[in-house]
C-alpha cells in the first residue's frame, strides 16, 4: 500500500464527519422549526442512543487499531479476518440492544430525567431510532473496514448520499410539505432510520466489491479465539473510555433536567450543536491520524509515527483556535439561527465563550487519544477518565452549576476543567514513549 499522508484521509473523514454531524444538526434545526421542546426531546434521547452504540465501538474500535496495524505489518488475511469478526458481532450486538431500547424506550428516558411532554417527544423517536439501531452498528463496521485500508473518500460519498435523503425527508415530514402528514419528531425519526437503511446498504456492496470479498467469513472457522482476545483486549479500554463520557453527559443532563431551566435546558441543546463545528477537524485528524500510526506501528516505524502524530496535533490545534475564535465572535447571531427566544441566545452566548477553552482541551483528547489507541495503547486514556470525567466533570459540574448557583455556566466550566485536564496528561504520555511498547501484532510475529 502507497504511503497514506494525513490530508489525503483527513478531508473526505472531514467532510463525511461534518455531514454526519449535519445528520443530527438537521434533526434538531428543522425540529425547532416544529417545537423547541421537540428539538430538546430528540436530544435527550441520543443520550441514550450514545450510551449503548459503545456496545458498537468495542468491536469496530478495535477493529480499526487491528486491521491498520496488521496491514502495516503485511498480514493481509489476518486483517480481513478482523473485518469479518467486526461486522458479524457488530450485527448481533445491534440487534440486541434495537430490541431492547424498542422495548424499554420510556423507563430508559425516565431515569435519565425526562417526563411530561418531553418524555413524550423522546419515546416516540427513540422506539424507532433505537429499534433500527443494528444499521448504525453494521455502517460502524463497513467504515471501519474501507477508511483502514486508505478509502477514506467512499464512506464519504455514502455519508453524502445519507445527508440528502435525511434532510429532504425531515423537511417533508416534520413539516409537512407536499401534501405530506405534519409528523414531527416521528418525521425525524423516520427520515433517519430509511437514510441508515440506504446507506447501510450501499456501503456493504462497495466493501464486498472493492475491498473484501464474502469469502472472508470462512476465515472465522476455526473460530478466531485469539483475534476475539485482541479485540476485547483493545475494545474494552477503549469503549469504556467513551462510555464513561457519554455515561457522565447523561448524569450531567438528569442534573440539568431537574435543577435548571427550561431555557437553560434548550440553550444547552442548541449549543451542543453548534460547538460540533468546532472540533469536526479534530476528529477527521484524529481519526485519519490513528489509521496512519496503526500502519507506522505495524511497520515497526515508532519514531516516525511520533513525529506525524505530533504533526497533526498541532495543525488540529491550530483550526479549532481559529475556528472557536470566529464563534465567539460571532456567538449571538450563531444562536439566534435557531430560536428567537432573548433569554435562551443570551445564555447560549455565554456559554459559548466559556466554551473556547474547553474546545483547547477536547482537540488535544480528540486527537492524542487517537494516536495513542493506533498504537495499542488503551489503558492509560480510560484510567484517566474514570478519575477526571466523574470527579471534575460530574462532580464539578454539581458543584458549580447547584450548589454553586452558577447554573448552566458552572456546568460548562466544569466541562472544560475536564478536557483541559486530560488533554495535559494525554500530552506527557505521548511524548514519554511508553506507547511504543503497546504494538498488538507483535504477537504474531
Amino acid at each position: 500500500m502507497k504511503k497514506l499522508k494525513l490530508f489525503s484521509l483527513a478531508w473526505p473523514i472531514f467532510i463525511e464527519t461534518a455531514l454526519f454531524m449535519l445528520l443530527g444538526f438537521v434533526d434538531v434545526f428543522v425540529l425547532s422549526r416544529y417545537d423547541d421542546l421537540a428539538a430538546s426531546a430528540v436530544n435527550t434521547a441520543n443520550q441514550a442512543v450514545s450510551i449503548v452504540t459503545i456496545v458498537f465501538t468495542v468491536i469496530s474500535g478495535a477493529s480499526a487499531v487491528l486491521i491498520s496495524q496488521y496491514l502495516g505489518a503485511k498480514k493481509r488475511e489476518n486483517a480481513s479476518r478482523i473485518a469479518a469478526i467486526s461486522i458479524v458481532f457488530n450485527l448481533l450486538a445491534g440487534i440486541v440492544i434495537s430490541s431492547l431500547l424498542a422495548i424499554f424506550s420510556e423507563p430508559i428516558l425516565r431515569f435519565i430525567g425526562a417526563d411530561g411532554d418531553l418524555l413524550s417527544y423522546a419515546s416516540e423517536y427513540l422506539k424507532v431510532v433505537g429499534g433500527f439501531l443494528f444499521l448504525q452498528a453494521v455502517l460502524a463496521s463497513l467504515a471501519v473496514i474501507v477508511r483502514n485500508h486508505g478509502l477514506t473518500k467512499i464512506s464519504m460519498y455514502v455519508t453524502v448520499g445519507m445527508n440528502i435523503v435525511n434532510t429532504v425527508l425531515d423537511v417533508i415530514f416534520v413539516l409537512g410539505l407536499f401534501g405530506a402528514p405534519k409528523m414531527g419528531v416521528m418525521g425525524v425519526a423516520v427520515a433517519t432510520t430509511f437514510s441508515r437503511i440506504v446507506g447501510t446498504i450501499v456501503l456493504f456492496i462497495i466493501v464486498f466489491v472493492k475491498v473484501e470479498k464474502l469469502s472472508i467469513f470462512k476465515l472465522m472457522r476455526p473460530f478466531p479465539w485469539r483475534d476475539i482476545r485482541d479485540i476485547f483486549k483493545i475494545g474494552v479500554p477503549s469503549a469504556l473510555e467513551s462510555f464513561l463520557y457519554n455515561l457522565s453527559q447523561v448524569v450531567i443532563t438528569s442534573m440539568v433536567l431537574r435543577f435548571l431551566t427550561e431555557e437553560e435546558l434548550i440553550a444547552r441543546t442548541y449549543v451542543m450543536n453548534i460547538t460540533m463545528i468546532f472540533y469536526i477537524f479534530a476528529v477527521a485528524i484524529a481519526q485519519a491520524s490513528q489509521i496512519i500510526t496503526g500502519h507506522l506501528v505495524g511497520a515497526s516505524k515508532m519514531d516516525e509515527a511520533y513525529k506525524r502524530g505530533m504533526r497533526a496535533y498541532k495543525i488540529s490545534m491550530l483550526i479549532t483556535v481559529i475556528a472557536c475564535t470566529v464563534g465567539v465572535l460571532l456567538r449571538k447571531p450563531i444562536v439566534d439561527i435557531f430560536t428567537n427566544d432573548t433569554q435562551v441566545i443570551m445564555l447560549g452566548a455565554g456559554i459559548l465563550l466559556i466554551d473556547w477553552f474547553l474546545e483547547l482541551g477536547r482537540t488535544t483528547n480528540i486527537v492524542v487519544i487517537a494516536c495513542l489507541r493506533g498504537a495499542g495503547d488503551v489503558y492509560f486514556p480510560t484510567i484517566c477518565a474514570i478519575f477526571s470525567m466523574w470527579l471534575v466533570s460530574v462532580l464539578g459540574a454539581y458543584v458549580f452549576a447547584v450548589q454553586l448557583d452558577m447554573g448552566i455556566y458552572g456546568l460548562w466550566v466544569a466541562l472544560a476543567l475536564d478536557e483541559i485536564l486530560r488533554g495535559v496528561l494525554m500530552v506527557f504520555r505521548f511524548k514519554s514513549g511508553k506507547w511504543k511498547s503497546k504494538r498488538v501484532v507483535q504477537d504474531e510475529v
